[in-house]
């Protein structure tokens, strides 16, 4: 489970870095298309994380740590 959780954070880290990439060089015009789709990539990877997440605590598969709020 935390593989899976390390690795989505690595893809949502690196489609910013590509985005980030493309913003730094390259023409106007693909720049932007380039850019936008890398961006779009790391949306996508965040909503399927969160639903992931989700899922998994629906399921049973992971469980809240029970850190105290207050004491």
């Amino acid at each position: 489970m935390k593989i899976i959780i390390i690795l989505a954070f690595v893809g949502i880290l690196g489609a910013l870095a590509v985005a980030g990439m493309f913003m730094l060089k390259g023409d106007s015009k693909s720049k932007s298309n380039h850019m936008a789709r890398a961006l779009a990539w790391r949306v996508g990877l965040s909503v399927l994380l969160f639903v992931f997440l989700l899922l998994s605590y629906k399921l049973g598969w992971i469980q809240p740590t029970g850190i105290p709020v207050s004491r």
